[in-house]
This record gives C-alpha cells, sequence and structure tokens, in this order.
C-alpha cells in the first residue's frame, strides 16, 4: 500500500523536465522573438534591467539569478538538486529556495504559480514554461529568465543534452516550444 504514494510521486517526476530535440516544421510558431544566427563560442551577458523596468526588488531578483548561474555546466539529472546534477525545476527549486522563496519542486506545478505575463512583459526574473515533448500535452521543462536584451530573452535551465546552461528564446527550438511566461516576484 505505501508503494502507490511513491509510484505517484516517481510518475511525476518523469513526466515533469525531460528535453528532447524536436524535429518537426515551425507551424504553429506562437513566439514573436525574432531568430538569430548563433554565435557558439560567445558567452551570453547578462545585462542589466533597463529605468524602465519595474521589477520586485531587483536585489532578491538578481541574487536568484545569481544562484542559478553557479549552477552553470553541472550536468543534467533527472530528479537532481545538486551540483552532482539536476533537472530544469530542480534548478529553480533550489535558486529560489536558497532565497527563501518556496516554489513547486516540478515544472508543471511551478506553471500555476505567480501571474503570466505576455512576451513583450518578460523581464529579468521570470519564469518560462515549455512544451518540449512531441506528444506531451502538458508542460514539461522550466527557464529563469537572466537577461533581456532589447527582443532577446536569455535563460537559464537544465537541458538533457548539455546541463545547465543559458540559452535565447531565440532559438528555433525554445521558441517552438515556449507556452508561457509567469512572473513569480
Amino acid at each position: 500500500m505505501k508503494r502507490i504514494p511513491t509510484l505517484l510521486l516517481l510518475l511525476l517526476f518523469l513526466g515533469s523536465c525531460a528535453t528532447k530535440k524536436r524535429t518537426t516544421s515551425a507551424e504553429g510558431h506562437r513566439v514573436s522573438v525574432a531568430a538569430s544566427p548563433e554565435k557558439p563560442n560567445e558567452e551570453p551577458s547578462v545585462a542589466e534591467p533597463a529605468a524602465t523596468e519595474n521589477l520586485s526588488p531587483p536585489s532578491k531578483v538578481n541574487s536568484i539569478i545569481s544562484t542559478a548561474l553557479t549552477y552553470s555546466g553541472v550536468r543534467y539529472k533527472y530528479g537532481g538538486t545538486t551540483k552532482k546534477g539536476m533537472d530544469c525545476s530542480g534548478l529553480l527549486y533550489v535558486a529560489f529556495k536558497k532565497n527563501d522563496i518556496e516554489l513547486p519542486r516540478v515544472s508543471t506545478a511551478m506553471a500555476n504559480q505567480g501571474k503570466r505575463i505576455r512576451v513583450d512583459q518578460i523581464q529579468k526574473g521570470d519564469l518560462l514554461f515549455f512544451k518540449t515533448s512531441k506528444r506531451g500535452k502538458k508542460i514539461n521543462h522550466v527557464g529563469l529568465v537572466v537577461a533581456v536584451e532589447h527582443d532577446d530573452v536569455k535563460f537559464i535551465h537544465a537541458s538533457t543534452s548539455r546541463g545547465v546552461i543559458v540559452s535565447s528564446l531565440r532559438e528555433g527550438f525554445w521558441n517552438y516550444a515556449f507556452v508561457k511566461a509567469n512572473r513569480i516576484l
């Protein structure tokens, strides 16, 4: 009888953060961030917000982003929350928790937190949610916005192939898989 809750929890984790490379066309393309050529050896920069941006305590947002960035390069590990390995929701769960903000542990539950915002309202510290599975009908991936530079949104997340990295919402795969953005702070 005790195995049923354990199995349910395991199934919940199995569906939370897996990412696969999508090879479909861009039909149904939903985001208006223009694509740009990749510069493979260039590190993304983290810009300060413009003076007109309205961030809930900037120091808290910057602290959460700094915490998340300390995990850059950590390998992907399903269900992981340490420098030995972590998944996408584990990364954000830890970054927010170390800054005294409780978030649910899985991306589908995180997607129900905060206030939904439009793409043109995205700021540092917002969460981006994705559906990366061909057959999946629910959110299974999450990232944290670390910079907004003109029409380019940079976010940190844990990918199954490259571990914890900073990506751009302009990249075709992430642009296509994007579902929504929420503001937690």
